[in-house]
Protein backbone atom coordinates (compact mmCIF):
# COMPACT_ATOMS: atom_id res chain seq x y z
CA UNK A 1 0.00 0.00 0.00
CA UNK A 2 2.90 2.33 0.84
CA UNK A 3 4.52 1.55 -2.49
CA UNK A 4 1.29 2.26 -4.35
CA UNK A 5 0.89 5.58 -2.54
CA UNK A 6 4.50 6.50 -3.35
CA UNK A 7 3.93 5.69 -7.02
CA UNK A 8 0.81 7.82 -7.24
CA UNK A 9 2.32 10.67 -5.23
CA UNK A 10 5.15 10.93 -7.75
CA UNK A 11 3.03 9.94 -10.77
CA UNK A 12 4.55 12.62 -12.99
CA UNK A 13 8.12 11.39 -12.46
CA UNK A 14 7.14 7.75 -12.92
CA UNK A 15 5.06 8.46 -16.02
CA UNK A 16 8.16 10.03 -17.61
CA UNK A 17 10.32 7.08 -16.60
CA UNK A 18 7.79 4.50 -17.83
CA UNK A 19 7.32 6.48 -21.04
CA UNK A 20 11.06 6.45 -21.72
CA UNK A 21 11.27 2.71 -21.01
CA UNK A 22 8.35 2.05 -23.36
CA UNK A 23 10.16 4.02 -26.08
CA UNK A 24 13.33 2.00 -25.47
CA UNK A 25 11.37 -1.24 -25.83
CA UNK A 26 9.00 -0.47 -28.70
CA UNK A 27 10.03 2.72 -30.48
CA UNK A 28 7.44 3.90 -32.99
CA UNK A 29 5.81 0.90 -34.73
CA UNK A 30 4.49 2.06 -38.12
CA UNK A 31 1.23 0.11 -37.70
CA UNK A 32 0.39 1.79 -34.37
CA UNK A 33 -1.56 5.11 -34.19
CA UNK A 34 0.66 7.99 -33.11
CA UNK A 35 -0.30 11.34 -31.62
CA UNK A 36 2.00 13.24 -34.01
CA UNK A 37 0.19 11.74 -37.01
CA UNK A 38 -3.11 13.05 -35.66
CA UNK A 39 -1.50 16.45 -35.17
CA UNK A 40 -0.23 16.32 -38.74
CA UNK A 41 -3.72 15.58 -40.07
CA UNK A 42 -5.17 18.48 -38.07
CA UNK A 43 -2.50 20.88 -39.36
CA UNK A 44 -2.99 19.70 -42.96
CA UNK A 45 -6.76 20.19 -42.68
CA UNK A 46 -6.38 23.70 -41.25
CA UNK A 47 -3.77 24.60 -43.86
CA UNK A 48 -6.10 23.62 -46.70
CA UNK A 49 -8.87 25.61 -45.05
CA UNK A 50 -6.87 28.78 -44.32
CA UNK A 51 -3.93 29.13 -46.71
CA UNK A 52 -4.66 31.25 -49.76
CA UNK A 53 -1.75 32.56 -51.85
CA UNK A 54 -3.93 35.43 -53.06
CA UNK A 55 -4.14 36.87 -49.53
CA UNK A 56 -1.86 39.74 -48.55
CA UNK A 57 1.18 38.89 -46.40
CA UNK A 58 -0.59 40.39 -43.37
CA UNK A 59 -3.68 38.21 -43.86
CA UNK A 60 -1.50 35.14 -44.41
CA UNK A 61 0.33 35.79 -41.14
CA UNK A 62 -2.97 36.35 -39.33
CA UNK A 63 -4.35 33.07 -40.64
CA UNK A 64 -1.10 31.30 -39.72
CA UNK A 65 -1.40 32.73 -36.20
CA UNK A 66 -4.99 31.49 -36.03
CA UNK A 67 -3.85 27.99 -37.06
CA UNK A 68 -1.21 28.03 -34.31
CA UNK A 69 -3.82 29.00 -31.71
CA UNK A 70 -6.22 26.23 -32.76
CA UNK A 71 -3.53 23.53 -32.79
CA UNK A 72 -2.13 24.53 -29.38
CA UNK A 73 -5.61 24.79 -27.87
CA UNK A 74 -6.43 21.30 -29.15
CA UNK A 75 -3.10 19.94 -27.84
CA UNK A 76 -3.93 21.38 -24.42
CA UNK A 77 -7.64 20.72 -24.00
CA UNK A 78 -7.85 17.15 -25.36
CA UNK A 79 -5.18 15.61 -23.06
CA UNK A 80 -6.50 17.60 -20.10
CA UNK A 81 -9.96 16.17 -20.70
CA UNK A 82 -8.61 12.64 -21.07
CA UNK A 83 -6.56 12.87 -17.85
CA UNK A 84 -9.46 14.43 -15.94
CA UNK A 85 -11.81 11.54 -16.71
CA UNK A 86 -9.01 8.97 -16.25
CA UNK A 87 -8.45 10.19 -12.67
CA UNK A 88 -12.14 9.67 -11.98
CA UNK A 89 -11.72 6.00 -12.92
CA UNK A 90 -8.43 5.24 -11.18
CA UNK A 91 -5.14 6.87 -10.24
CA UNK A 92 -3.28 3.95 -11.79
CA UNK A 93 -5.33 4.18 -14.99
CA UNK A 94 -4.38 7.86 -15.26
CA UNK A 95 -0.72 6.98 -14.59
CA UNK A 96 -0.89 4.44 -17.41
CA UNK A 97 -2.35 7.00 -19.82
CA UNK A 98 0.22 9.63 -18.83
CA UNK A 99 3.00 7.08 -19.38
CA UNK A 100 1.57 6.22 -22.80
CA UNK A 101 1.44 9.86 -23.90
CA UNK A 102 4.97 10.45 -22.58
CA UNK A 103 6.09 7.43 -24.59
CA UNK A 104 4.50 8.85 -27.74
CA UNK A 105 6.32 12.16 -27.31
CA UNK A 106 9.81 10.60 -27.10
CA UNK A 107 11.59 9.60 -30.31
CA UNK A 108 14.92 8.20 -29.08
CA UNK A 109 14.39 4.60 -30.24
CA UNK A 110 12.97 5.70 -33.58
CA UNK A 111 15.90 8.06 -34.16
CA UNK A 112 18.35 5.29 -33.27
CA UNK A 113 16.67 2.64 -35.40
CA UNK A 114 16.23 4.77 -38.53
CA UNK A 115 19.73 6.25 -38.43
CA UNK A 116 21.32 2.84 -37.79
CA UNK A 117 19.58 1.53 -40.91
CA UNK A 118 21.68 4.07 -42.80
CA UNK A 119 24.84 2.83 -41.07
CA UNK A 120 23.92 -0.78 -41.85
CA UNK A 121 23.39 -0.01 -45.54
CA UNK A 122 26.69 1.86 -45.70
CA UNK A 123 28.49 -1.13 -44.19
CA UNK A 124 26.68 -4.03 -45.84
CA UNK A 125 24.50 -2.64 -48.62
CA UNK A 126 24.92 -0.33 -51.59
CA UNK A 127 25.27 3.43 -51.74
CA UNK A 128 21.82 3.64 -53.31
CA UNK A 129 20.24 1.67 -50.47
CA UNK A 130 22.02 3.90 -47.93
CA UNK A 131 20.72 6.99 -49.71
CA UNK A 132 17.20 5.55 -49.65
CA UNK A 133 17.40 4.81 -45.91
CA UNK A 134 18.70 8.33 -45.31
CA UNK A 135 15.86 9.88 -47.32
CA UNK A 136 13.45 8.56 -44.67
CA UNK A 137 14.91 10.86 -42.00
CA UNK A 138 16.19 13.97 -43.83
CA UNK A 139 14.64 16.56 -46.10
CA UNK A 140 17.62 17.16 -48.38
CA UNK A 141 18.27 15.52 -51.75
CA UNK A 142 20.12 12.30 -50.95
CA UNK A 143 20.72 11.08 -54.51
CA UNK A 144 23.68 13.47 -54.88
CA UNK A 145 25.52 12.31 -51.75
CA UNK A 146 28.58 10.04 -51.64
CA UNK A 147 29.21 7.66 -48.72
CA UNK A 148 30.85 10.39 -46.67
CA UNK A 149 27.94 12.74 -47.35
CA UNK A 150 25.39 10.09 -46.35
CA UNK A 151 27.18 9.40 -43.06
CA UNK A 152 27.50 13.13 -42.34
CA UNK A 153 23.80 13.77 -42.99
CA UNK A 154 22.80 10.91 -40.67
CA UNK A 155 25.06 12.16 -37.87
CA UNK A 156 23.67 15.68 -38.27
CA UNK A 157 20.12 14.36 -38.01
CA UNK A 158 20.86 12.44 -34.81
CA UNK A 159 22.68 15.43 -33.30
CA UNK A 160 19.94 17.94 -34.11
CA UNK A 161 17.07 15.64 -33.15
CA UNK A 162 18.67 14.81 -29.81
CA UNK A 163 17.03 18.04 -28.77
CA UNK A 164 13.89 18.17 -30.94
CA UNK A 165 12.96 14.52 -30.61
CA UNK A 166 14.17 13.65 -27.12
CA UNK A 167 15.48 16.29 -24.72
CA UNK A 168 12.98 19.07 -25.46
CA UNK A 169 9.91 16.82 -24.99
CA UNK A 170 11.44 15.49 -21.76
CA UNK A 171 12.19 19.05 -20.63
CA UNK A 172 8.51 20.00 -20.92
CA UNK A 173 7.40 16.71 -19.37
CA UNK A 174 9.57 17.42 -16.35
CA UNK A 175 8.12 20.92 -15.98
CA UNK A 176 4.47 20.33 -16.94
CA UNK A 177 3.92 16.58 -17.27
CA UNK A 178 2.67 14.78 -20.36
CA UNK A 179 0.49 17.75 -21.34
CA UNK A 180 3.54 19.98 -21.63
CA UNK A 181 5.27 17.51 -23.94
CA UNK A 182 2.16 17.17 -26.12
CA UNK A 183 1.97 20.95 -26.60
CA UNK A 184 5.69 21.00 -27.47
CA UNK A 185 5.18 18.24 -30.05
CA UNK A 186 2.33 20.26 -31.57
CA UNK A 187 4.63 23.29 -31.89
CA UNK A 188 7.44 21.18 -33.34
CA UNK A 189 5.09 19.46 -35.80
CA UNK A 190 3.78 22.80 -37.05
CA UNK A 191 7.36 23.95 -37.56
CA UNK A 192 8.19 20.85 -39.59
CA UNK A 193 5.09 21.22 -41.77
CA UNK A 194 4.44 24.92 -42.41
CA UNK A 195 7.49 26.90 -41.24
CA UNK A 196 9.52 26.79 -44.47
CA UNK A 197 11.11 29.98 -45.76
CA UNK A 198 9.73 29.63 -49.27
CA UNK A 199 7.13 31.54 -51.23
CA UNK A 200 4.28 29.34 -50.01
CA UNK A 201 4.97 29.43 -46.28
CA UNK A 202 7.15 32.49 -45.60
CA UNK A 203 4.20 34.45 -44.19
CA UNK A 204 1.69 31.72 -43.31
CA UNK A 205 4.28 29.81 -41.24
CA UNK A 206 5.87 32.89 -39.64
CA UNK A 207 4.38 32.43 -36.16
CA UNK A 208 4.86 28.65 -36.20
CA UNK A 209 8.58 29.17 -36.90
CA UNK A 210 9.03 31.84 -34.24
CA UNK A 211 7.15 29.82 -31.63
CA UNK A 212 9.31 26.76 -32.34
CA UNK A 213 12.47 28.87 -31.93
CA UNK A 214 11.14 30.13 -28.60
CA UNK A 215 10.05 26.68 -27.38
CA UNK A 216 13.47 25.20 -28.20
CA UNK A 217 15.61 28.03 -26.84
CA UNK A 218 16.19 26.61 -23.34
CA UNK A 219 16.01 22.88 -24.18
CA UNK A 220 18.56 23.23 -27.00
CA UNK A 221 21.10 24.81 -24.68
CA UNK A 222 20.38 22.31 -21.93
CA UNK A 223 20.84 19.53 -24.50
CA UNK A 224 24.22 20.95 -25.50
CA UNK A 225 25.47 21.19 -21.90
CA UNK A 226 24.29 17.64 -21.13
CA UNK A 227 25.89 16.38 -24.35
CA UNK A 228 29.18 17.94 -23.31
CA UNK A 229 28.90 16.06 -20.00
CA UNK A 230 28.04 12.89 -21.92
CA UNK A 231 31.12 13.34 -24.10
CA UNK A 232 33.23 13.73 -20.93
CA UNK A 233 31.87 10.39 -19.65
CA UNK A 234 32.41 8.63 -22.98
CA UNK A 235 35.96 9.99 -23.28
CA UNK A 236 36.84 7.83 -20.24
CA UNK A 237 35.66 4.62 -21.93
CA UNK A 238 37.88 2.42 -24.14
CA UNK A 239 35.89 3.03 -27.33
CA UNK A 240 37.32 2.25 -30.77
CA UNK A 241 36.94 5.90 -31.75
CA UNK A 242 38.25 8.67 -29.52
CA UNK A 243 35.69 11.06 -28.00
CA UNK A 244 37.16 14.57 -27.74
CA UNK A 245 35.67 16.15 -24.61
CA UNK A 246 37.70 19.38 -24.72
CA UNK A 247 37.16 19.73 -28.46
CA UNK A 248 33.40 19.42 -27.87
CA UNK A 249 33.59 22.50 -25.62
CA UNK A 250 35.76 24.33 -28.16
CA UNK A 251 33.51 23.70 -31.16
CA UNK A 252 30.37 24.43 -29.14
CA UNK A 253 31.80 27.78 -28.06
CA UNK A 254 32.86 28.65 -31.61
CA UNK A 255 30.19 27.16 -33.91
CA UNK A 256 26.92 26.96 -31.95
CA UNK A 257 25.36 29.80 -33.96
CA UNK A 258 26.51 28.66 -37.41
CA UNK A 259 23.02 27.69 -38.49
CA UNK A 260 19.97 29.52 -39.84
CA UNK A 261 18.10 28.39 -36.72
CA UNK A 262 19.32 29.81 -33.37
CA UNK A 263 18.90 26.37 -31.80
CA UNK A 264 19.85 23.65 -34.29
CA UNK A 265 23.63 24.07 -34.11
CA UNK A 266 23.75 23.89 -30.31
CA UNK A 267 23.87 20.08 -30.16
CA UNK A 268 25.29 19.71 -33.68
CA UNK A 269 28.38 21.70 -32.69
CA UNK A 270 28.92 19.58 -29.56
CA UNK A 271 28.56 16.37 -31.54
CA UNK A 272 30.98 17.57 -34.24
CA UNK A 273 33.54 18.52 -31.63
CA UNK A 274 33.16 15.33 -29.61
CA UNK A 275 33.57 13.11 -32.67
CA UNK A 276 36.31 15.23 -34.21
CA UNK A 277 34.49 15.55 -37.55
CA UNK A 278 33.15 18.38 -39.68
CA UNK A 279 29.38 18.63 -40.13
CA UNK A 280 26.95 20.89 -42.03
CA UNK A 281 28.14 22.74 -45.14
CA UNK A 282 26.20 23.21 -48.38
CA UNK A 283 23.17 20.99 -49.03
CA UNK A 284 20.71 20.54 -51.89
CA UNK A 285 16.96 20.70 -51.28
CA UNK A 286 14.61 19.90 -54.18
CA UNK A 287 17.40 20.62 -56.63
CA UNK A 288 18.30 23.99 -55.08
CA UNK A 289 21.71 24.50 -53.47
CA UNK A 290 21.52 25.98 -49.97
CA UNK A 291 24.74 27.55 -48.73
CA UNK A 292 25.65 26.67 -45.15
CA UNK A 293 28.69 27.17 -42.97
CA UNK A 294 30.70 24.18 -41.77
CA UNK A 295 30.47 23.14 -38.13
CA UNK A 296 33.51 21.58 -36.47
CA UNK A 297 37.05 20.77 -37.59
CA UNK A 298 37.91 17.72 -39.67
CA UNK A 299 40.34 15.97 -37.30
CA UNK A 300 39.49 12.83 -39.28
CA UNK A 301 37.11 11.82 -42.07
CA UNK A 302 33.59 10.95 -41.03
CA UNK A 303 32.65 7.25 -41.18
CA UNK A 304 29.57 5.08 -40.75
CA UNK A 305 30.64 4.24 -37.18
CA UNK A 306 30.05 7.89 -36.27
CA UNK A 307 26.30 7.35 -36.66
CA UNK A 308 26.44 4.88 -33.76
CA UNK A 309 28.63 7.24 -31.72
CA UNK A 310 26.18 10.10 -32.28
CA UNK A 311 23.40 7.82 -31.01
CA UNK A 312 25.53 6.87 -28.02
CA UNK A 313 25.90 10.56 -27.20
CA UNK A 314 22.15 11.02 -27.62
CA UNK A 315 21.24 8.21 -25.24
CA UNK A 316 23.75 9.17 -22.57
CA UNK A 317 22.59 12.81 -22.79
CA UNK A 318 19.03 11.57 -22.24
CA UNK A 319 19.98 9.36 -19.30
CA UNK A 320 21.85 12.22 -17.60
CA UNK A 321 18.73 14.39 -17.86
CA UNK A 322 16.43 11.64 -16.60
CA UNK A 323 18.58 10.59 -13.66
CA UNK A 324 19.17 14.17 -12.49
CA UNK A 325 15.68 15.56 -12.96
CA UNK A 326 13.66 12.54 -11.78
CA UNK A 327 15.81 12.16 -8.68
CA UNK A 328 15.11 15.79 -7.79
CA UNK A 329 11.37 15.45 -8.51
CA UNK A 330 11.05 12.35 -6.32
CA UNK A 331 13.08 13.86 -3.46
CA UNK A 332 11.05 17.09 -3.38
Amino acid sequence: MIQADFLLKHHQAFSILFGFLLDCLFGDPHFFPHIVRFMGKEISFLEKLLLNKKNTPFIQRFKGFFLVLIVIFTAFIVPQGIFFFAKKISGFFCLGLESFFCYQCIAARSLFSESMKVASELNHGSLDSARKALSMIVGRDTNVLDKKGVAKAAVETVAENTNDGVIAPLFYMILFGASGAIIYKAINTMDSMIAYKNEKYIHFGFFAAKLDDLANFLPARLSAVLMILASACLSLLPLKAKIHFLNAIKIFSRDRYKHASPNSAQTESVCAGALGVRLAGDAIYEGILEKKEFIGDELREIESKDIFLANLLMYLTTILLLVGSLTVKIML
